[in-house]
């Protein structure tokens, strides 16, 4: 139902349209500013690594995500996840982070994979637990509004079976 691929700069003028307003952007990068434009997600894949988008059926782009942060043999981050409002709730999101953590444990060869959602996050905090990510360190943020919420960290082993 669901594929991925190695995301392309041309990819970037679609999946641009995905966060509906600066608060859905926020969740995606909190450095990015809205509205997201193609040049800005070129702009920070230059330090990203495996850059991928989930597709269906047509081709049409459903969801993208990336991983940073590299630290060899230890793990890395998942970054930058957002998925096209009308996809959310199909399965692409479930497709396209089996898919990174796939990459991370096979391509990057690292022991886990971690990642940030925030608290007011709730549909995403649910999402990852349910993939088995596990919570272990609250951080205090401020949002794209300036108001105080909590990154969570979790992390999921890519070595276990």
């Amino acid at each position: 139902m669901f594929t991925c691929r190695s995301a392309a700069n041309e990819d970037f003028n679609t999946i641009r349209s995905f966060p509906r307003n600066a608060e859905e952007l926020y969740y995606m990068s909190p450095v990015l500013q809205y509205p997201l434009t193609s040049e800005q997600l070129v702009e920070s894949t230059k330090h990203r690594l495996q850059q991928t988008v989930v597709v269906d059926v047509k081709g049409q782009i459903l969801g993208y995500a990336n991983l940073y942060g590299l630290e060899v043999d230890k793990h890395c981050w998942l970054g930058n996840v957002i998925v096209s409002p009308e996809a959310r709730g199909t399965g692409a999101a479930e497709s396209l982070i089996r898919t990174m953590i796939e990459k991370a444990k096979e391509v990057l060869k690292v022991q886990e994979l971690h990642l940030v959602c925030h608290n007011v996050n709730t549909r995403g905090l649910i999402f990852y637990t349910k993939l088995g990510f596990k919570p272990y360190l609250v951080e205090k943020k401020m949002n794209h509004v300036g108001q105080t919420i909590a990154g969570i960290r979790m992390k999921l082993s890519v070595t276990e079976p």
